[in-house]
C-alpha cells in the first residue's frame, strides 16, 4: 500500500504484507458452537520504522447488531454496542459503550456514545462524552 512516502529501511522485508487482504473463515472452540467470519487485514506504513495493521472481523451471518472497538489516540479504549437501523434512503448505528478503559494518563471518561446516520450520499456522525465529572 503505497502513500506516497517510501518505506523505511528497517521494514523492507515486511514490504509484501502491505495492502489490504481479504477472506473468510470458520472459528471452532469447545464451549461454542462453530461459526463462520469475515476478516479484513489492511497494513500500512508511514515512513517510520514500523507498520500499523488494522484488523475488522465481522460475523458472516449478520442480525443487525454492531459492535465497535476504539482506541482513541488519547488513552481511551471504548467497547461499543447497537442494532443497526435501515430505511429506503439510508442507515443509522446508535452505538452506546458498555466497556471504557483509560490509560494512567488519559482523563476520565464514564461513558460514550456515537450516532452514524447515512443518508443517500450524505454521513452524520456525531459523538457524545460523559468526561472529567461532567453528564453527556
Amino acid at each position: 500500500m503505497s502513500n506516497g512516502t517510501a518505506l523505511h529501511p528497517d521494514c523492507l522485508a515486511l514490504a509484501c504484507l502491505l495492502g489490504t487482504w481479504k477472506g473468510e473463515g470458520v472459528g471452532h472452540y469447545p464451549t461454542i458452537d462453530s461459526f463462520r467470519y469475515i476478516e479484513e487485514l489492511t497494513f500500512a506504513h508511514v515512513g517510520k520504522p514500523f507498520l500499523s495493521m488494522n484488523q475488522r472481523t465481522r460475523d458472516a451471518v449478520g442480525d443487525g447488531s454492531v459492535e465497535l472497538v476504539v482506541a482513541q489516540p488519547s488513552g481511551i479504549v471504548e467497547v461499543d454496542v447497537a442494532q443497526t437501523t435501515t430505511s429506503d434512503d439510508g442507515l443509522e448505528i446508535d452505538l452506546r459503550s458498555i466497556r471504557v478503559a483509560m490509560t494512567p494518563s488519559a482523563k476520565e471518561v464514564t461513558e460514550l456514545r456515537r450516532l452514524v446516520v447515512v443518508t443517500g450520499d450524505d454521513i452524520r456522525s456525531e459523538m457524545w462524552m460523559a468526561a472529567v465529572g461532567q453528564p453527556m
